[in-house]
Parts: C-alpha cells; sequence; structure tokens
C-alpha cells in the first residue's frame, strides 16, 4: 500500500510525520529528496530548493523517474506536495504519468491557519522559501484540495483533509494512522 501525506511548505509535514513513524513500520520516502538526490547526481542543483528554479521538462523528469523508484516499493508512505509554486504558475506534484506510477490507496491533506504556517517559515532558517502572504498560502492549500481531488479521480484513492495546528500533531498523526491501518 502506498499512502501520500501533503501539505504547503511549513504546513508541519516533517512533524507529523515523525509521530506516524512511532506508530507504523511502514517507510517514509520524501519525495523531494529523491528528485533532489537524482538531480544533483546529474548536477543540476546545488539544494533541493533549487529545484523549483528549473524549467518544467527537467522538473517533469525528475518526477518520473522518482515516481519509478517509489512504485517499485511496498507499504510506503510518500512525503510529498501535492503543488510546487514556481515560477511560470503552480505545478502538479503528482501529475497522471506520476500517480498512475505510485498506485496511491490514500491522500492525505495537512492544512494550518495561513498565520501559523507564516510563522512556521519564518522560524525555519534550514530552507530558502520564496515569500509568500497569508492570502497566498491561503490560496495555495485551496489549490491542493483541488489537485487533490483530481488525482483521486485517476487512482480511486480517497482523499481526507488533516488539521494540523500548532497543539494537535499527536492528534493529527493518530488521525491518518487509524485511516489508512483499517
Amino acid at each position: 500500500m502506498r499512502v501520500v501525506i501533503a501539505g504547503v511548505a511549513g504546513v508541519g509535514k516533517s512533524t507529523v510525520l515523525a509521530e506516524i513513524k512511532k506508530g507504523t513500520s511502514y517507510d517514509i520516502i520524501n519525495f523531494g529528496t529523491l528528485m533532489y538526490e537524482m538531480a544533483k547526481s546529474l548536477e543540476l542543483v546545488q539544494s533541493r530548493d533549487d529545484i523549483r528554479h528549473l524549467n518544467v521538462e527537467t522538473q517533469m523528469n525528475l518526477q518520473k523517474k522518482a515516481a519509478n523508484a517509489i512504485g517499485q516499493m511496498d507499504n510506503v508512505i510518500i512525503d510529498t506536495h501535492m503543488s510546487i509554486r514556481g515560477k511560470q504558475g503552480f505545478l502538479p506534484g503528482l501529475p497522471e504519468w506520476v500517480i498512475r506510477e505510485l498506485k496511491v490507496s490514500s491522500y492525505f491533506l495537512l492544512e494550518a491557519d495561513p498565520a501559523e504556517i507564516f510563522k512556521r517559515r519564518q522560524s525555519d532558517s534550514s530552507r530558502t522559501r520564496d515569500g509568500e502572504t497569508l492570502e497566498e498560502i491561503a490560496l495555495h492549500q485551496e489549490l491542493n484540495r483541488m489537485f487533490a481531488v483530481s488525482y483521486a479521480i485517476y487512482t480511486g484513492a480517497t482523499v481526507s483533509i488533516i488539521r494540523n495546528n500548532d497543539t494537535r500533531v499527536k492528534e493529527a498523526s493518530e488521525e491518518i494512522l487509524r485511516r489508512f491501518t483499517k
């Protein structure tokens, strides 16, 4: 079984996934990290944040290679983004050729209040993020819902929206585990 957990940058995916890891034997694979490792081996990028600045065709090729690698794995949780804000607009994080390869059974979309996300991004010095206003963060979350539903149409997978407010990490993690381990 393959499960996707996604959300905008700063929503707390890493924190929730660390909690989930305690309660499951599933492997957790970060789609972007896998793409980064592939891009770095081809000398296309120096940091993970450089990926979203590559041309769309190169990003698509990296997505295909990463999807093929993950598609070979069983019982995996895929940490990714439903959409990526790039220079030319929003790029699907899981376009049709990727989701068909992954054969996902459930999509979990983490969301939080845009002000919380903004604050988390401000305090995270480990990444170089493009600045987004509160309105842009809210729009990005709304677009992610649309992308998730679109992906589910192709795969027949379920879509769940999970709130990850600052005080709900454990509850969000437990809710996800309950839904995909039934």
